[in-house]
């Protein structure tokens, strides 16, 4: 069992609250209830069902083919297996191509997967998007950065905001995407210093996934951190496995150096 505080839903206050005071948020993705039961009870702040589940749980080479009512699926499992942690859930590749069909695509994670929040790829032409989800009472989390829907556009998996023109462009869908009412931004394969300048710009929590230690709390894939996935694993993730006794161990390990900004390290980031 864990040491970490599992106590009360964690919240969108809670979440801005844990920024303020500098406690970082610990986050990783799940795919079923048992997996979400173990996060839940070993610290995990944010469990995250993502369309990476196209990838370490359908063997696909890409997130894009993973499907509405897949990704409706894995977050009823999921949501029945947390008491404490919040639950966002990626909206797949083309769910979200008009804000008619996005409304009802994320209508569908809220009330039927248990869904606190719905995660958006894209930069500022996602403001009107994210504007409308948040006055129907949606919470977003945006995403900048690599964007793997986006992967045939970027030309590969590779890091964004290298270019001076390129952050500054990240530095503004930032502002634009909080303007618009945007509660959390993820930002995936970007530079230290760009993480830490949207994190310290910012008043919503920014999580990083291979963006440094600077920002108020990391992602990483759980397969990830177990050594278990299929295929490449990305500069930016650890196996806490290799060191630990069991999942269980493993998890906490992850928690506790997400919470004490030991990870990620130099190694882990851009």
């Amino acid at each position: 069992m864990s040491s970490h505080n599992t106590t009360g839903r964690v919240t969108v206050p809670k979440l801005k609250e844990m920024k303020a005071q500098g406690e970082k948020i610990a986050c990783l993705t799940a795919y079923d209830a048992s997996f979400a039961r173990l996060l839940d009870n070993n610290g995990v702040d944010v469990v995250l069902v993502g369309d990476s589940l196209g990838m370490v749980i359908q063997g696909l080479e890409t997130t894009l083919p993973v499907t509405m009512d897949e990704m409706v699926y894995h977050g009823q499992a999921v949501s029945r297996g947390l008491d404490h942690a919040f639950l966002i859930m990626d909206m797949p590749f083309m769910s979200d191509a008009s804000v008619e069909e996005a409304v009802a695509n994320a209508g569908r994670f809220m009330k039927q997967a248990g869904a606190n929040m719905v995660k958006l790829e894209g930069g500022a032409d996602q403001k009107e998007l994210v504007a409308t989800l948040t006055r129907l009472g949606i919470p977003v989390c945006a995403h900048l950065g690599l964007q793997p829907q986006r992967v045939h556009k970027l030309g590969g998996y590779r890091v964004q905001g290298r270019e001076h023109d390129v952050a500054e462009r990240m530095l503004e869908d930032a502002r634009v995407l909080e303007q618009a009412g945007a509660d959390m931004l993820l930002l995936e394969c970007v530079p230290v210093e760009l993480a830490e300048k949207i994190t310290k710009q910012s008043k919503i929590p920014v999580i990083g996934i291979g963006a440094g230690n600077i920002c108020d709390g990391q992602i990483l894939v759980l397969y990830d951190i177990l050594g278990i996935s299929v295929g490449h694993i990305p500069k930016f993730a650890k196996n806490y496995m290799a060191e630990s006794t069991d999942i269980a161990a493993a998890v906490n390990a992850y928690v506790t150096e997400v919470k004490n900004s030991s990870f990620p390290s130099a190694e882990h980031s851009f």
